[in-house]
Order: C-alpha cells, then structure tokens, then sequence
C-alpha cells in the first residue's frame, strides 16, 4: 500500500497539487486523470521516488516493491530481451551479476567460494533459478514470439519493445505498479490483451492514459488532478466523467444563487442605506454581502477546444472510387498490392488493424500526396466533393519561420488578423499564444493548428490519420463529437477504441492476406463471428498476433 500524506508540489511557485491525502491499496487499478500540464505524470514520479515533493510524505508498506514502466523504448537497446527483462528486478539482476564476477575471479580463493556459497543461497530465495523460465513464458504470454526472446532489444520494433518493458515492470510480481501512458506505440491488439492483463492482475496499479476505453476497462478508483487537488472518485472513466458534470451543474446552480442573493442585498443596500431606521439592517447585509464577494467559484484546469467542421457545400451521390493501388515500403514491403476501395455519401469509415504504414500509403494516395505505383491506378473523387487531409507525420507543415496566426492565415479565405486569433483562441491559443512560432510547437499543438486548417477548409470529406496522437483528454473529446456531429464523409485511422466505436458506422482493416470491409460498428465488428474467422485465416502465418 501507499499513504500520500499531506503532499503538495509546486511549479514555478505555483502549486500543482496541495495538501494531498491519499490511500492506493492493493486490489485497485488507480487512474490518474488531468488537464495537460495539471501534474499527472509528476504525480507519478513523486510515487516512484524519482522526484522529491515540496512537502508531505509517500510511504510504501515494509517489503513492498514499487515497480515503473519505462517510456524510454531505446534506453535497452544494448542489452538482449532476457536480460532486459531481468533488470525489472535490481536486486535480483545486480546479485546475478556479483555471483558471476565472484567464479571469474583468476584468483579465486576460499573466502570468495563462502561468499559464492551464501549469494547462490540469497539467489534462488529471490528466485532466480526459476528467472528465465519465467520470463520466457511471461514474454510468451505478452504475445512476444519465441523467436524475439534472445535478439537484442535494439532488434525489434517499437510494439514488442513496449511488450518488453511492460514484462520488466511486471517481472518479480511487484506489489506496485506505475503506468504513465502504457498504450502509446500501442496497436488495438495489444491494448486489448493489456486490458485483459491488467483486469486480472492482483496487485496495485496506478495508471496515466489519454485512452478512454482503456481507463473504463481498468481502472476501478479514478484520480482527478484538478483545482490544485487530488479528489478520488471509485468507479471508472465514465462513472467519473458522469459525477464531475453532476458536480459542475451542482456548483454553477449554486453560483447562481449566490449572485441572485448579491444583487438581492446590493439592491437592498442602495435603498436603505440613508434610512435610519433601516440603516442596521443595511449595515448588517452589507457585511454579508462582503463575505459573498470574496467567495469565488473554483476554476478547472480543464480546456476544451472548439472543434466544429462545417461543409461549405452538400456532397453528392458520388464520392471517390480508388481502384488498382500499389504501394511499397522500406526493402519493397508490398503496402498495397491492388486495393481498391469506394466510398459512399454519409460514411465514416475507420481504417484498422496492425498495417499502419499500408492505411498511411492509401490515405497519402488518395489525398495526392503520393502516387500508386501501378500504370491501371484509378481514383475519382466526385465533382462535388472537397477533401482536406491531417497526416499521420506533420511535421512538413512547420518547417517554417511563421508563427501560428501567420500559418494559419495561409489557409484562411478571411485574412483580418483579429479573425484568425479568434478562430485560434476556440483552439485554446489565446493572447500572446498566437504569436508562438510554429517550429517551437509541441505534439498536440500542431494536432490543433492541423485541425484549425481542416476547420477553415470546409471539406465535406475529412482524411484523419491518428488524429488522436498526442492530444488530451479534453482535446479527444471534442475532436470526437465534432466528427459525430460532421454531415460529411470521414475516413480515418485510430489506436483509440472509444474515438473508434461512436463515430464509425464502416470497418476496414487491411491484413497482409486481404482486406475486411464491414458496414458496422466497432463494437460489433470485434464480436462478429464472420469477422473473426476471416482475421485468423488472413493472419496465418505470419509474424503478426491477433488478440480480438
């Protein structure tokens, strides 16, 4: 168990968090929610030891282990996956490599052989006789082939690393576990068996997402980072997120009153304050009213961005036919081999699957920023359609020296400045903000500069792929009912379940043996048996683990 008591940390002099109190015991899958920049993944760290809180303690039960994913997916790149793993345990690792170095000694003498004899007695207590066996299977079970289990780390790509990682934070059974963003480098598939993993395992877990889904199927006790506090709500994701609207409404209601009762004694107040006989009771409300004054309504950390597309025109009967693709990657990986598609009015298709590349390859075709390496290539976009794309990699549009009123002003048919800042601070850039340089963005700020350009273009086709990289919870929320409510056609890539689930009513998931193309939902998509048979057949044989 940990006791947080009484923490508080501060910012450049202002707090993140005061006078935090709180009990994580085992059982419990704790989710840790905010507003970029409230303090989550510090929260952590300060859990961890890795950083130190201005005051206030953290204290961990006697003999408990605390055990931290790392984020660093190439901080191993010189070790093999084995030993990777291995040093998820120090103490055990550290007392392997002393008991090595003890029998290599050339000068071995009896006093080494006594201290060789006591560390193999202190090895296998702490279990490492049984270590690798362990790890094979626990690699095993994380879907790592057998294969992968003696390569070096600097071999494989960055979803069986973060299998790695994970079972290095797992391995030794920790009593504790923290998880800052486990699913990013994830695809569907490994977010769902971490789900199921995580479902089962018995012990401690506090966990930082941006993954909706992910918080409802884990997390048991949410923790909300907002109005310098830590406030703990048991339930998940969506218990909570039901809870803070009651809350919010209940405090708005009672801000209400609170001014309907002001401007009550205010007018009280001008009426009698020169009455003589009334004059006491005046004094008496003013000094109520003074006390009403000073109490303010807390304010959230929480921003949500305006997201809204607005088609300039209605699109018509047709909307793109993209016939015959071809596309190849690094060392001639087919990513398309003669894929053809159609699109009709009033879908929202999601693209998924485990071939990211192959679903960037037919966005880029589409959106004519790539051509399709075949002579009978065909693609037709209606003549009343208008497309506006968001690519996975952006970075091409802010290699510049503007800054983000001047960017966006590019693709602005309104070039007033007061206009495009107004337009920008709906997009949370606000004041001096918009006068940031471009090239200094961070990951969701070029999200949101991206988003403003397709807002201001008014397609009524919108390509998105992985629009949800990089945002916040806030940010992903309304980007996800902009597209609900957008009357156009969307097609778009995700590794989020619920951003998938409530907008697409088309399934496309393009597998190295052939394509699966459903008019469902998500949710139903993954259930259906059809689906399910046609995966394991076009999944056979290759490197590739299906999970759903």
């Amino acid at each position: 168990m940990i006791t947080v008591s009484d923490v508080t940390l501060k910012f450049s002099e202002k707090p993140l968090f005061k006078d935090v109190n709180l009990k994580l015991t085992k059982g419990n899958c704790y989710g840790i929610i905010g507003a970029n920049g409230a303090g989550k993944s510090t929260f952590l760290k300060v859990l961890s030891g890795e950083q130190e809180c201005d005051s206030g303690s953290i204290s961990i039960s006697t003999g408990e282990r605390l055990a931290k994913l790392s984020q660093d997916h190439f901080a191993y790149d010189s070790y093999s996956v084995k030993e990777t793993v291995l040093m998820g345990y120090p103490k055990l690792y550290q007392l392997g490599k002393d008991k090595d170095a003890i029998y290599e000694k050339p000068d071995f003498s009896e006093e080494d052989g006594i201290k060789a004899a006591e560390m193999e007695a202190e090895y296998g207590e702490l279990g490492g006789y049984e270590a690798e066996n362990q790890i094979e299977q626990m690699l095993s079970g994380l879907g790592l082939e057998e294969e992968f289990h003696d390569r070096m780390m600097s071999d494989l790509d960055e979803g069986q690393k973060v299998r790695v990682l994970l079972a290095q934070s797992l391995f030794g059974n920790p009593d504790i576990l923290l998880l800052d963003e486990p699913t990013n480098g994830l695809d569907l598939e490994s977010i769902a068996w971490l789900e199921n993993f995580l479902i089962e395992f018995e012990n401690c877990v506090i966990v930082v997402s941006h993954d909706r889904h992910f918080l409802n199927s884990v997390c048991t006790v949410i923790c909300d980072i907002d109005y310098g506090k830590i406030t703990q709500f048991t339930g998940n994701y969506d218990f909570w997120y039901q809870m803070s609207q009651i809350m919010q409404k209940q405090a708005k209601d009672q801000q209400k009153k609170r001014e309907d009762k002001m401007a009550e004694l205010k007018t009280f107040i001008a009426r009698f304050a020169s009455n003589v006989s009334k004059a006491g009771q005046a004094s008496s409300r003013k000094k109520v009213l003074e006390k009403l004054e000073l109490e303010e309504l807390p304010v959230t950390s929480r921003k949500f961005p305006y997201v809204h597309f607005q088609s300039e025109r209605e699109i018509g009967n047709f909307v793109l036919t993209a016939e015959h693709l071809n596309a190849t990657g690094a060392e001639n990986e087919v990513l398309l081999k003669n894929f053809s598609l159609t699109v009709h009015p009033g879908e929202k298709i999601a693209f998924v699957g485990m071939e990211h590349n192959s679903i960037t390859a037919f966005f880029d075709i589409i959106a004519g920023e790539r051509k399709s390496e075949g002579e009978e290539t065909v693609i037709n976009w209606g003549q009343t359609t208008s497309h506006t794309y968001m690519a996975r990699d952006n970075s091409k549009y802010f290699d510049n020296s503007l800054n983000i009123t001047e960017w966006l002003k590019q693709f602005s048919k309104e070039q007033d400045d007061a206009y495009v800042r107004g337009f920008l601070g709906r997009m949370l850039f606000t004041g001096d903000e918009s006068l940031k340089p471009v090239k200094v963005l961070s990951g969701g700020e070029k999200v949101r500069c991206m988003l403003s350009k397709m807002m201001l273009s008014g397609a009524n086709v919108l390509i998105l792929d992985d629009p949800t990289n990089h945002l916040d919870l806030e940010s992903i929320e309304s980007l996800n009912q902009g597209l609900v409510r957008f009357g156009g056609v969307v097609l778009f890539s995700s590794h989020d379940h619920e951003f998938i689930s409530t907008i697409a009513n088309r399934i496309v998931e393009i597998t190295p043996n052939g394509i699966i193309d459903r008019m469902m939902n998500f949710d139903d998509y993954l259930k259906d048996e059809q689906v399910r048979a046609l995966r394991k057949q076009y999944y056979a044989g290759t490197d590739k683990k299906i999970r759903f």
